[in-house]
């Protein structure tokens, strides 16, 4: 949403907490395929909470992407989350999009925690009844420094940022173009990465509310690693569910149990605030991405929880690629975590 410049042919780049994920798409008519898509880990405490702490770290591995994977592509769309980010569904009187464009910076003030000089403001007008009074406008405000952490990374790789959004959003836009939802339909998308979740929830496509929650992946690792004794890779091979000598199922599937049911007390805390702010809104699906969507049980103990059918977002669902290549079954085996990646690179498109 906080677009920079003017807009090329973009790589989408999800820079998170554990890994970068890279994804160029082309399109044919209104065809789009995977043309290269990359994923390189990243070592603990290199992104914490969103922020990037070691930039040279971060710069090195996007410059090896592109360079490994023989990328051409210059410009990049990338995605922030956090405390950092904040988006607001507000309600003005309806207005022209000129008398909106001088009174959001004074409403702004009104809803945005922070110093209006230090952020990076944008807005978009939702979808109201015709001859409304009001009108509902979704505004996003991004704190400066936050944008610059991660521009600034980009640029000690060599590349150029065109397009700087909200990983909630970039996640919807994997969704909106593979799914098409109806326009009655209201589901929940939820990116679970390595320490922050993203929740989004939508009508159609039209986003209701957002929020981020300080808690993802790590929470099992920091959880098996604590309890089991065990050292951060072989507590990562746990949580996978990757064999470990002595470390049984039995030892292992309670502390998971315990880490998932916090993340469902989570997702229930932001449902029930959603219900009571929006009267009459039922959320009738939740699609999982991210990299911890693959985490045992967790997809069941939501089903049951939450009581509505929960099920892996397809980032690749219409967009089509090889298989048999390299880049296919690099999108094959990790299609949840390469979501917002694959909605960052459809911003190249503005026809889709």
């Amino acid at each position: 949403m906080l677009g920079i410049g003017k807009r090329k042919q973009m790589v989408g780049l999800d820079i998170g907490s554990s890994s970068i994920k890279a994804v160029e798409l082309r399109q044919s008519g209104k065809e789009v395929s995977v043309s290269k898509l990359a994923m390189e880990l990243l070592p603990p405490e290199i992104v914490v909470d969103g922020a990037i702490v070691d930039p040279g770290h971060v710069s090195n591995s996007i410059a090896k992407i592109f360079s490994e994977h023989q990328i051409g592509a210059k410009q990049v769309a990338t995605s922030v989350s956090g405390h950092s980010v904040i988006v607001k569904r507000i309600s003005l009187p309806t207005m022209t999009d000129e008398e909106l464009e001088s009174a959001i910076q004074i409403e702004a003030g009104q809803h945005i925690p922070f110093d209006i000089a230090e952020v990076n403001l944008d807005y978009q007008v939702l979808e109201s009844a015709v001859e409304s009074p009001t009108m509902d406008v979704l505004l996003v405000a991004v704190k400066k420094d936050k944008i610059l952490n991660y521009t600034n990374v980009v640029a000690l790789a060599g590349k150029s940022t065109a397009v700087v959004d909200i990983d909630a959003f970039a996640l919807q836009n994997a969704f909106d173009f593979n799914y098409n939802p109806p326009e009655d339909t209201t589901v929940a998308l939820l990116n679970l990465g390595a320490s922050v979740m993203n929740i989004n929830i939508t009508r159609g496509r039209t986003p209701m509310f957002t929020r981020d929650v300080s808690v993802g992946g790590n929470q099992y690792t920091d959880s098996l690693q604590k309890e089991l004794d065990l050292a951060y890779q072989d507590a990562q091979n746990v949580k996978e569910g990757i064999p470990v000598p002595g470390i049984s199922e039995a030892a292992r599937n309670p502390i998971m149990k315990s880490v998932s049911e916090l993340i469902v007390l989570e997702i229930q805390k932001t449902f029930d605030f959603f219900r009571a702010t929006a009267a009459g809104e039922h959320i009738q699906k939740l699609y999982l991405a991210g990299g911890s969507a693959k985490v045992a049980g967790l997809a069941d103990l939501l089903k049951q929880e939450l009581g509505i059918p929960v099920e892996e977002l397809n980032p690749f669902r219409l967009v089509h690629f090889d298989r048999t290549g390299k880049e296919g079954q690099e999108a094959a085996a990790n299609a949840p975590r390469m979501a917002v990646a694959v909605g960052l690179a459809l911003r190249s498109f503005e026809n889709l």
